[in-house]
């Protein structure tokens, strides 16, 4: 059974996520938040599996309340709702700390879908659509010279060169398929390769190890089409 916390301002579109959840024999809906401020507390409270997020909230909104709950290193997901998949606020959120993202007119099928992958331990965004976010807001990063040396942290330090290999291509967008078919390598590897990888940097998801890579510069900016 999925529990969930659903984080909302607008009361009938707190009702509708209910209405839908609570018709489904794995989940079920634990609390309900106006704010943010009261998604921080009930979560910490109710310890739900996965938090679905609204972001833009008056008081504390989506993106600070999901940054107050990934840190304190509990067990629940936080699944963002958006209104466009590469806007600003989605990017602002995957750095927070979200698995992932929702467009707020996703079908019922998708929301659902999305919820259980976030519950399972996936990320709801594929690698190169957090790509794509990076690139688009890293006026946001500082600002390297082309060919400086990655960021020095710890973390890559524990990597195998294979690891480390295995990181770059995550920091791409590469799903398990194409590093396989790129490295020639079996996809049962790869996916256990990642795992280590994710395990060793301390990422939550695979949205994470992408955003680190990305931070350590093993990923640059893709050039404006």
């Amino acid at each position: 059974m999925t529990t969930l916390l659903i984080v909302d301002d607008q009361p009938l579109q707190r009702y509708g996520f209910r209405m839908l959840l609570e018709s489904q024999p794995d989940t079920e809906v634990v609390g309900e938040a106006a704010h943010g401020a009261e998604a921080v507390r009930l979560a910490a409270e109710l310890r739900p599996d996965v938090v679905l997020m609204d972001i833009r909230m008056p008081g504390m909104d989506g993106i600070e309340a999901t940054r107050r709950i990934v840190a304190t290193g509990g067990r629940s997901r936080i699944l963002v709702l958006t209104t466009f998949d590469l806007d600003e606020y989605a990017h602002a959120a995957l750095r927070a700390g979200a698995s992932g993202f929702l467009l707020k007119d996703a079908r019922p099928e998708e929301l659902l879908a999305g919820i259980r992958a976030v519950a399972g331990g996936d990320a709801v965004v594929a690698p190169a659509v957090t790509r794509r976010l990076l690139d688009a807001y890293a006026h946001h990063l500082p600002v390297r010279a082309p060919g400086a040396e990655p960021v020095a942290d710890g973390r890559l330090a524990a990597l195998t060169d294979r690891e480390h290999e295995i990181l770059v291509a995550v920091g791409r967008g590469w799903s398990n398929t194409e590093i396989a078919e790129r490295l020639v390598l079996a996809e049962s590897t790869v996916k256990t390769h990642v795992g280590r990888v994710m395990a060793k940097l301390g990422a939550r998801d695979r949205v994470q190890a992408v955003i680190f890579a990305y931070d350590c510069g093993l990923a640059r900016p893709n050039p404006p089409l």
